[in-house]
């Protein structure tokens, strides 16, 4: 059975080629690009990617595009990947073995290994997504975040196949995490806008979320990144919760 790759961008040059390398032996790459004013569109056509446009508009994140990506996809399934993510050879392999059978579940949710201070984080493994489907059943929220709706079976990749996790190999610096919190808070806080938060929710969200990042999901054993970034989970909490009770009283909602 044959499988399609499907890639949002925008501005994608700096990650856009790594990822491309790692799914050259699929059956079809789609590029779905939202008006990229770098060299996204032309290292997209030198690997020989499909590219339909999606307009740009005032979107901020991809999730608005991805149904229009995944129906502009030829084969029966699907595996949708972000730029700055790469497919190990044992996953291309696992995903065709799985899709040419006759007990192929209808979604698949993928691990994932994330990276943070140039380190493996232990407190996001398997970060499950659910990246890969058959293409007529899937349908994609347009909000942050979302996951695609499956309307048949799903299944969960194994826990313990480490090799076959998608590698998200962003190098991101702690400044450049801040800037993409600002913009991704301002999305949270607006869906949550109907939450009735009060003064204490400023302290114990941002604690729990905090304890449960370093203690329950192991960034303890991540060392100095691992607290960072515990840390900044904290004050991603904190930055949703203050966004909403700062629009509340300014009666923006």
């Amino acid at each position: 059975m044959k499988i399609s790759v499907v890639i949002n961008t925008y501005n994608a040059e700096c990650y856009l080629a790594e990822a491309l390398d790692s799914v050259v032996d699929f059956d079809e790459v789609v590029i779905c690009d939202m008006e990229s004013t770098d060299s996204t569109r032309e290292i997209a056509a030198r690997y020989g990617c499909r590219v339909v446009t999606f307009p740009k508009g005032n979107h901020t994140i991809p999730e608005p595009a991805r149904n229009f990506a995944i129906q502009s996809a030829s084969h029966p399934y699907v595996l949708v990947i972000d730029a700055d993510e790469v497919v190990p050879a044992a996953l291309r392999e696992y995903l065709y073995s799985l899709a040419g059978g006759d007990a192929c579940p209808d979604g698949l949710w993928l691990a994932r290994q994330n990276f943070f201070m140039r380190r493996f984080m232990h407190c996001y493994y398997p970060d499950y997504i659910l990246r890969f489907f058959r293409r007529e059943v899937a349908d994609w929220p347009p909000t942050i975040h979302s996951m695609p709706q499956i309307d048949g079976r799903v299944e969960y990749m194994p826990r313990k196949r480490r090799d076959l996790a998608l590698l998200h190999v962003v190098d991101e610096t702690v400044a450049e995490q801040w800037v993409k919190m600002c913009r991704y808070t301002d999305n949270d806080a607006y869906r949550r806008r109907e939450k009735r938060y009060g003064t204490g929710a400023l302290f114990y969200r941002p604690l729990f979320r905090f304890f449960k990042i370093y203690f329950l999901k192991g960034a303890i054993r991540d060392g100095r990144a691992g607290l960072i970034k515990a840390l900044m989970e904290a004050s991603y909490q904190f930055m949703i919760v203050s966004k909403i009770i700062d629009g509340r009283e300014r009666g923006e909602w």
